[in-house]
């Protein structure tokens, strides 16, 4: 295919765009069943509307909301300080510590993370007392198990050690995103190892990290529900608490979708926007590639022309 610097009569060249029935069709089908749904969720009084709102700002799930936000920035911050210290060790020269790291992702990521809380929740039945000290001799520190393992400390442990696990992959195929050329430049201008992978190597895998990354943020949001069956005031369990006296279970579990729609909502339009950001190099280049890239030819050569 040729492409002529102007149309046979000396104009710009005119773009007509194709059309699409079969688009229109479905945008109509998807826009009827949307209609009916909302239909029936507006009219069906035994949703309860009223009752979902009016528990919306109820101080129990307000109280349980905070502290879903809380454990979802504690578990990401453990999560991603595990994760990178595991994806260095996973592409380290030293075997012992590639096949450490391996086997702390095969466990953690091959095991449930409900029964990861359930675990640590339990785990004065395994160890009754926690004592620090050197063999042989008095403990320095002596403290029942369960007394320092709350629901609390539980919850940040089973959801902390386990994101760690998907995280230390993330950033991994993020690190190994990096051409090896990128590493040998970096070195051979006298930066130590170290140095590169801070101030070469980890920016441009910001690229691959951050969307995967702001997705597991989300799916963390959803999972500190599960701590709700170790009996850590969370949304859900506050949720939980307060249909089993009212025995309102629909509305309730409704209220608490709203806020965890919203909660995922806010932290969508953060990821769109870190995306964005350390993806403007490869926006910019990605638009005046495959089509738009043509479309943009022709529409310079109809100016010159």
């Amino acid at each position: 295919m040729t492409i002529t610097d102007t149309a046979p009569d000396g104009t710009a060249v005119q773009f007509v765009s194709r059309k699409h029935p079969w688009r229109i069709v479905g945008v109509v089908l998807v826009l009827l069943v949307a209609a009916v749904v909302a239909v029936i969720v507006v009219t069906n009084d035994r949703f309860q509307w009223p009752v979902v709102f009016g528990y919306l700002f109820d101080p129990k799930i307000l109280s349980g909301l905070w502290m879903t936000i809380f454990l979802t920035f504690i578990a990401m911050i453990i999560g991603l300080l595990l994760g990178v210290a595991i994806a260095v060790m996973r592409v380290s020269a030293s075997r012992t510590l590639r096949w450490s790291s391996a086997m702390y992702v095969w466990f953690f990521r091959g095991t449930p993370v409900l029964v990861q809380l359930v675990f640590w929740y339990n785990l004065g039945y395994l160890f009754p007392d926690v004592i620090i000290g050197l063999p042989w001799m008095d403990p320095w520190f002596s403290v029942e198990t369960n007394a320092l393992i709350t629901p609390l400390l539980a919850a940040i442990l089973g959801l902390g050690l386990n994101e760690g696990a998907y995280l230390a992959e993330i950033i991994r195929a993020g690190i190994l995103s990096v051409s090896t050329g990128q590493r040998e430049a970096a070195t051979s201008i006298g930066m130590t190892r170290a140095q590169a992978f801070h101030r070469i190597i980890l920016p441009q895998a910001m690229r691959v990290i951050i969307p995967p990354t702001g997705n597991e943020t989300i799916g963390m949001l959803k999972s500190t529900s599960l701590v709700s069956v170790i009996a850590l005031s969370d949304l859900m369990y506050s949720a939980q608490s307060i249909y089993s006296r009212t025995f309102e279970v629909i509305p309730l579990l409704l209220t608490a979708s709203i806020w965890y729609l919203v909660l995922t909502s806010l932290l969508s339009v953060g990821q769109g926007r870190i995306e964005a950001h350390y993806g403007r190099g490869v926006a910019a280049e990605a638009g005046l590639s495959g089509r738009n890239g043509m479309l943009h030819m022709l529409r310079r050569t109809g100016k010159k022309a």
